[in-house]
């Protein structure tokens, strides 16, 4: 954990917010960092999602409470890790207060931590596809289902402020929703403009 000194963990008060999609928009330039099994891996954060469990059709707690979901409707600043289409571990931040909801998906971060392990996870392959998507983030930081529900203020999974130069982020519709009607078309995805490791670029319809 030498390199990762001069990062300051982020404190409770930053996720108990009650507006998630500023929060995540403010996530992007931010770090993410795992210790699993003593081997600590991360990035930063150049690409994320918010999902509103009240309003909003695309959330996995929207009109509906499962055990899957039940650490959404807890205080913010937990992981949420889900399973998605049986392969991919997606790391998903908890925010708001209690039996809110809201939650936020990392989907891409630049790796500056333990990229030698984050390539033995992802089966060797290249650099540049190490942490490119959600499951990619997943994958190459050592997470699965088990790691749902760890408090991000603690040192299993953790969230940091760390250097951040100027950036230009934008917003677009998030990826992969086409189910949730008209909110599929909320721009609540942020990205880091032109940045290689955004695993996608603009879409063709935003509000």
């Amino acid at each position: 954990m030498n390199g990762i000194t001069e990062y300051v963990k982020l404190s409770r008060s930053f996720y108990v917010r009650s507006n998630v999609v500023e929060i995540a928009e403010e996530l992007i330039g931010k770090y993410v960092f795992t210790n699993i099994d003593g081997r600590v891996t991360g990035g930063r954060i150049v690409e994320c999602e918010a999902y509103n469990g009240r309003i909003d059709r695309a959330s996995h707690a929207f009109g509906r409470r499962t055990p899957r979901t039940e650490v959404m409707y807890g205080k913010g600043g937990f992981s949420y890790v889900y399973l998605c289409y049986g392969i991919h571990n997606m790391l998903n931040v908890v925010t708001n207060e209690a039996e809110v909801a809201d939650a936020v998906l990392i989907r891409s971060i630049v790796p500056v931590e333990g990229i030698e392990t984050m390539i033995e996870r992802r089966g060797g392959d290249k650099k540049y596809k190490l942490t490119a998507g959600p499951g990619s983030v997943g994958k190459a930081l050592g997470l699965n289902t088990s790691h749902s529900g760890i408090d991000l203020t603690g040192d299993r999974i953790w969230i940091a402020n760390g250097r951040r130069n100027h950036v230009q982020i934008e917003r677009d519709r998030r990826v992969g929703v086409d189910y949730a009607e008209e909110d599929a078309l909320l721009p609540w995805r942020f990205f880091e403009k032109d940045n290689p490791w955004v695993s996608v670029g603009k879409q063709k319809a935003i509000i």
